[in-house]
């Protein structure tokens, strides 16, 4: 059976959530379209940031004395439909980054190998990793077949 993402928790320093919990649902809603929730957890108000209701797929922000610390390439993989979509996050993220010097963007050139090239850049806010924003294209007729499957409403 497939597996799917469920849900992450990151790790903040004392304090850092509560001093900027407004700016990182405002960004990531803004940039990803995540609905942010305070969540009662750990004794503490936590954030969860989710991608979607229907998916369950979701962020946890705790704070915590042993955090979380991610000085390299640490990154969870955001998968989109096209590259239009990526270059429209990304051109979203490079107008943030304007505005706030925070936003942290990492744009690579295009990664071909054999049939399949990968357009895609990072971006970080606030949080200890990255999020890759990617596109995986393929050649024609190279790519994994895609379909669908249905399954009850009452399930």
């Amino acid at each position: 059976m497939p597996r799917r993402f469920n849900h992450m928790e990151l790790t903040l320093p004392k304090g850092a959530l509560e001093k900027a919990r407004g700016e990182i649902a405002t960004f990531y809603g803004d940039l990803f379209g995540w609905d942010a929730i305070d969540v009662p957890i750990l004794k503490q108000t936590g954030l969860l940031l989710r991608s979607d209701a229907e998916t369950s797929q979701f962020i946890l922000l705790t704070e915590q004395r042993a955090h979380m610390s991610s000085p390299g390439f640490d990154h969870l993989g955001l998968l989109c439909d096209s590259r239009a979509e990526v270059d429209a996050l990304l051109a979203r993220a490079k107008d943030w980054q304007r505005r706030d010097a925070r936003v942290e963007i990492k744009e690579y050139e295009d990664l071909v190998t054999g049939a399949v090239t990968t357009h895609a850049f990072y971006v970080r806010f606030l949080l200890p990793i990255w999020f890759d924003v990617q596109v995986i294209e393929y050649a024609e007729g190279a790519g994994p077949e895609r379909r669908w499957s249905y399954g009850s409403a009452n399930a």
